[in-house]
């Protein structure tokens, strides 16, 4: 089955962390969310790495240094060093690094993440658009507390020219108070403002993907994320396998909807996914069966019957709702089957 293809989640004979040998892990929504550590996170990566996956945090928020990311993941109980966490922020300044001219001066709308980054290149981090002989605006999540003179700031320069980029255009970002918005709303105000498009590093495009596999140089790589349009999207355009944990943004009736771009390898509830096998998904007369579930498309709507473990009835949900959809979305009322898995 090639990726473009993909008609239902994988299975697995061998639990995943015997399977890859490095998991390319998102943070927020993954990890943590608002700081706090998603449940079953903490230990889960511990028995990960103690049955030899090595782990590398791949986060398109460019707030923080790794240095910053690796010290809140210890106080989590999650020991981590610097090099282990790879950020937007260091794909979207060597994207500019690569453009501009050694010390080149550059126009940050972000936080330190971006600036440490920026000067890891031989580039300068500038705060006005007026410094004289400005060569890039660059942009990334700043925090609930970005002010909005700032991004005044990046429409002065970008309207007179001055190449802009994002570090990513999440248009949400999961806190520990709920869904908040993200870089990407951000970088929607400044091209109304200029009708400017940014060039953009993070996921899911390829220069994030080229930074990870620079910094991490995992050979079987598995993404593991909450996000369809970035994180298992990614994974999509690097050819390599993800799994979807349902703790941040995508819900059931997101992934039942997905494109075959957005169609994860594996489908668990959170991180102990990492440490089992995967089931099978199989035909079942018209459908499709996972477990105790049995998923197919009726008219006008998907159906489930069965009962048990509720990812299972998700996976043959999956399954059903792709092989309907073939290269398109799946618009079948899935509503009621949904509700009977509680997902």
């Amino acid at each position: 089955m090639t990726r473009q293809s993909r008609t239902s989640p994988a299975g697995s004979d061998l639990a995943l962390h015997q399977a890859y040998d490095t998991a390319l892990l998102d943070l927020d929504g993954v990890v943590y969310a608002g700081g706090a550590a998603i449940g079953h996170a903490v230990e889960s990566l511990a028995a990960a790495r103690a049955g030899g996956m090595h782990l590398a945090y791949v986060t398109n928020n460019a707030l923080r240094t790794p240095d910053a990311v690796a010290a809140h993941l210890g106080e989590l109980g999650i020991p981590t060093e610097a090099a282990e966490v790879i950020t937007s922020a260091q794909a979207v300044a060597r994207l500019i690094s690569e453009q501009v001219a050694l010390g080149s001066k550059v126009l940050v709308i972000g936080g330190e993440g971006l600036r440490v980054a920026l000067r890891e290149r031989g580039l300068v981090p500038v705060d006005s658009a007026d410094e004289e002989g400005l060569a890039a605006v660059v942009q990334g999540y700043g925090g609930p507390d970005l002010p909005w003179g700032r991004l005044t700031e990046a429409s002065y320069a970008v309207n007179r020219g001055v190449p802009w980029y994002a570090s990513n255009t999440d248009l949400t970002i999961p806190t520990g108070r709920g869904i908040g918005p993200g870089n990407g709303a951000a970088v929607e105000v400044v091209r109304i403002a200029t009708g400017a498009e940014p060039q953009v590093a993070g996921k899911p495009l390829p220069p994030m993907h080229r930074e990870t596999v620079l910094r991490t140089g995992a050979r079987r790589p598995l993404v593991v994320g909450d996000r369809l349009d970035t994180d298992i999207e990614g994974a999509f355009h690097g050819e390599v396998d993800s799994l979807l944990v349902l703790t941040g943004i995508a819900d059931g009736a997101q992934l039942l909807r997905a494109e075959p771009r957005h169609r994860p390898t594996y489908v668990d509830r959170d991180l102990r996914g990492l440490l089992t096998g995967q089931p099978e998904v199989e035909p079942a007369g018209e459908g499709f069966r996972c477990g105790g579930w049995t998923a197919a498309a009726g008219d006008g709507v998907l159906e489930l019957r069965g009962a048990g473990d509720q990812v299972d009835g998700l996976r043959a949900l999956c399954a059903a709702a792709w092989t309907w959809a073939g290269e398109g979305a799946c618009t079948l009322d899935a509503g009621k089957a949904l509700a009977r898995t509680g997902l």
